[in-house]
């Protein structure tokens, strides 16, 4: 599965930790990350990230593309709800693609960890079945 993991500043180390704690179900995906976010967890774990732009330099929009073109199964997005955004449309319409698109999407420890667990027991295993997934634009 294609998992984007993206970060507000205030909540990097925390989406580091979080992966820390489940590399060996990550290591067994793609993973791709906005710009910095995407260093950080490269340098910090060792794992294989494909980047993006930062999130504020269009990063969450090619994550929304990805989105758009069915090219991402899981969005894990450690936000930050007490520090105001200066790309917050971008965020915004990035929430809305997971919801058009049927993309699980955890914005915190706590919704992550039932994502990655239930990855690791293949209960989002729904996400393969292209046959079943509706399509807008047909």
């Amino acid at each position: 599965m294609n998992i984007a993991l993206i970060a507000h500043d205030l909540k990097k180390q925390d989406l580091i930790d979080f992966i820390t704690a489940y590399k060996d179900i990550f290591t067994e995906h793609d993973l791709f990350a906005t710009g910095t976010t995407g260093k950080m967890i490269a340098n910090e774990t060792g794992l294989t990230i494909h980047r993006f732009q930062s999130g504020p330099l269009g990063g969450d929009q090619q994550i929304g593309a990805k989105i758009a073109d069915d090219e991402m199964d899981m969005i894990i997005f450690f936000r930050d709800p007490l520090t105001a955004q200066p790309h917050e449309p971008d965020v915004s319409a990035l929430l809305r693609l997971c919801d058009v698109y049927k993309v699980p999407l955890a914005t915190n420890e706590a919704s992550a960890e039932i994502l990655i667990r239930g990855l690791g027991s293949g209960w989002l295993d729904w996400r393969a079945i292209k046959e079943k997934r509706v399509r807008y634009d047909e």
